[in-house]
């Protein structure tokens, strides 16, 4: 059987038949054909619109091999990886999954077009299992950078378990492994545009100033503390005020300073988890 041909069979076999759940961002689906991707084939094809549920399977394999396997030049790479990115092309899109890859051998750019670059690197690498391993890898730590990952991560999860095991399976030259069970889902869509919000630095630089002017408005207190000094009463009143700002001031400061360390290494993992470049 043709690699394309049967990586196809595997992805059908993950995707399932028609579904429409409210909380897919794919909306309806069938065979992993969003409604959006068959209107798109069909009118490039200049036919009428019809709903996804009646798509023929003919046209599914059409579709998977011009919009998926055909963009990640799937048959320029070995057997088990091309079925690997194939895999995930059709879940996440052709860019995401190709920077999964890239990702993966570390010494090729990470752009999301798959060059001759790329594809020596690919035919260089030399240990596949360990190259299925980190695409996989890569791929589970952008799904957990996910809105949806708490909705849909177990059935991702075994999906990705499967597709791991299948891809190790034909790079070792192996036919056929028995199919993992898909738990509850795995055919939902996931995309970029589900990335979870990262943490705004703005609010702890906003604690840190706040504790800055605490700080400046303590010492004006105090200046006038020492000008009421004959005033025992106003004086201490001042004071009172003026050890309390301190101690806002200071609090305000290291919370500020303590939640924007936090708020960047999560800004950090959350880029590096969906291979978005991070500043240095």
């Amino acid at each position: 059987m043709k690699e394309f041909e049967r990586a196809l069979a595997k992805v059908l076999l993950s995707e399932g038949g028609y579904v429409n759940r409210a909380d897919d961002p794919g909306g309806a689906t069938n065979f992993g054909v969003t409604q959006r991707v068959y209107d798109a084939y069909r009118l490039r094809n200049h036919l009428e619109h019809v709903p996804v549920r009646n798509i023929s399977h003919t046209e599914v394999a059409q579709i998977y091999r011009d919009s998926y396997w055909t963009l990640a030049k799937c048959d320029q790479l070995p057997a088990g990886i091309s079925y690997v990115v194939f895999d995930g092309a059709v879940n996440s899109g052709v860019s995401q999954s190709i920077k999964w890859l890239q990702r993966a051998l570390g010494n090729v750019a990470v752009d999301g077009v798959i060059g001759n670059a790329t594809i020596a690197a690919v035919q260089n690498y030399g240990n596949m299992d360990r190259l299925v391993d980190a695409i996989c890898d890569r791929r589970l730590a952008f799904m957990k950078a996910l809105k949806t990952w708490n909705t849909f991560g177990r059935g991702w999860s075994s999906r990705v378990a499967a597709v791991r095991a299948t891809g190790k399976a034909w790079a070792a030259g192996g036919v056929e492994v028995k199919p993992l069970a898909l738990s509850s889902g795995g055919s939902e869509k996931a995309p970029i545009s589900d990335a979870k919000a990262a943490p705004m630095l703005a609010v702890a630089d906003g604690a840190t100033g706040g504790g800055i002017g605490s700080g400046g408005l303590a010492a004006t207190l105090q200046q006038v503390q020492d000008q009421l000094s004959p005033l025992s009463y106003s004086s201490e009143l001042i004071g009172k005020v003026v050890a309390c700002l301190v101690i806002v001031s200071a609090g305000l400061m290291i919370g500020g300073i303590g939640y924007r360390w936090y708020a960047k290494r999560k800004k950090d993992a959350l880029k590096d988890a969906l291979d978005i470049p991070v500043a240095s």
